[in-house]
């Protein structure tokens, strides 16, 4: 435990800084697995630099996925323990061209970024920022998203990795790394090989604030509606033309404004998202995404939807709608709860890593919540960034380093209690 605290952590910061620099942007709309090809270009890299620290699987295979293998270097019988982020940034903000900027000492001032002084990070509006004083926060430039989420944990597992291999008297089973490709659009597992991985138990660096360990996230759904509408000539349309774009836009009109939706829902109220709309007078596809903690919720949220498109299509007899709905992932907690050790381990870590540990729902998913259900347990441990998927993402060189200093101690914890 005091090796691992004083270890000295070099090259968390310069590995982030060179990572964010790969665009990786992934894409809902590609069928292909990565969705983007560029997702490949982090990959091999990092490949190359896990060789280069003398591991000697590392590997990218055809699908975009890295996996590698810290042997183990303790006579115990060990679990198999896997540390996993995510390659790829949000389709919903710029990832190319990304220039990071170091704050040095930052003493609570707001941060203005350059390459467009309207962007401006306020601790008003980031209050984890007012526990950054003295730090050094990195932030993009402006113009695009920084990539925090998740190569802030890429960097956080590769240094880790490095002190693992160069430092034998942390004691630790066999450690199971796993880089994957388009968390962001819900397919980050979509193929990856367990068997191939061979772990007991994972644990996704993809979290928010220094000390948070997420053992619970929403259950998901996706939902698709389309209508089909009447489509006549509209010089002779009256009384006739019953137009699909029209009756969509009257059921978004319909949802609830102070329920039910994201911007009036907080803590563990779900929720019902219209993300996209397409189509013309004769057909439209609303898409929908659904989430709540419980399964029972998550199908009442349906039900009402439901009834809404229902409602909303009494009034255009001629015109008929499909509703279909598909599983995207459920609340990982169902599944956590059944192996207590995996969160007692993390909250410890993060513990004797010096921190007071917090234990938080998401508002959202991870690959975990989908590993978890595949048979790896795996809740999320903080990587440090804040503010994903925009222009004001930043994160804390030394929340990077506690994150660094969390996972040996994940690490070293399996192998104390085997």
């Amino acid at each position: 435990m005091l090796t691992i605290n004083t270890l000295r952590v070099l090259g968390v910061e310069e590995r982030f800084l060179r990572y964010v620099k790969v665009d990786t942007q992934s894409d809902p709309a590609s069928k292909t697995c990565p969705s983007t090809e560029k997702q490949k270009n982090l990959g091999t890299l990092l490949v190359k630099e896990l060789s280069a620290m003398g591991i000697t699987d590392a590997h990218l295979d055809a699908h975009g996925y890295v996996f590698a293998t810290i042997p183990a270097n303790s006579d115990k019988h060990v679990p198999t323990v896997c540390f996993c982020s995510h390659m790829d940034t949000s389709p919903d903000c710029s990832g190319a061209g990304v220039k990071p900027i170091i704050h040095r000492d930052y003493q609570g001032e707001d941060l203005v970024l350059p390459d467009d002084p309207s962007i401006v990070i306020k601790p008003t509006d980031h209050a984890d920022l007012k526990n950054q004083v003295g730090n050094d926060i990195i932030t993009a430039s402006g113009t695009t998203l920084l990539g925090a989420d998740d190569k802030a944990g890429i960097a956080e597992i590769m240094t880790a990795a490095e002190l693992l291999m160069t430092h034998p008297e942390i004691k630790h089973g066999t450690i199971k790394i796993l880089f994957t490709p388009d968390e962001e659009i819900g397919r980050g597992v979509d193929r990856v090989d367990l068997n191939k991985l061979g772990a007991d138990y994972a644990y996704t660096i993809d979290g928010e604030t220094a000390g948070s360990i997420e053992d619970e996230t929403f259950s998901a759904d996706g939902v698709t509606v389309t209508i089909s509408g009447v489509s006549v000539h509209p010089g002779f349309a009256k009384g006739k033309l019953q137009s699909a774009i029209k009756i969509a836009a009257e059921i978004i009109a319909g949802l609830p404004t102070d329920r039910l939706s994201p911007e009036s829902t907080e803590g563990r109220e779900g929720f019902v998202h219209p993300v996209s709309l397409t189509g013309h007078v004769e057909q439209a596809v609303i898409e929908f995404i659904v989430r709540d903690f419980t399964d029972d919720r998550l199908h009442t949220h349906e039900a009402e939807l439901e009834a809404i498109v229902k409602s909303t299509l009494s009034r255009y007899p001629g015109c008929t709608y499909h509703f279909e709905v598909k599983e995207q992932y459920r609340n990982m907690k169902q599944v956590l709860d059944k192996h207590p050790q995996v969160m007692a381990i993390g909250l410890e870590a993060i513990e004797r890593a010096g921190m007071q540990p917090i234990r938080r729902s998401i508002r959202g998913g991870t690959d975990g919540s989908r590993l978890s259900f595949m048979g790896l347990p795996c809740p999320n441990v903080f990587a440090g960034g804040h503010a994903f998927h925009g222009k004001q993402e930043w994160v804390s060189v030394q929340d990077m380093e506690k994150a660094v200093r969390t996972i040996l101690h994940i690490a070293a914890l399996w192998e104390e209690q085997a």
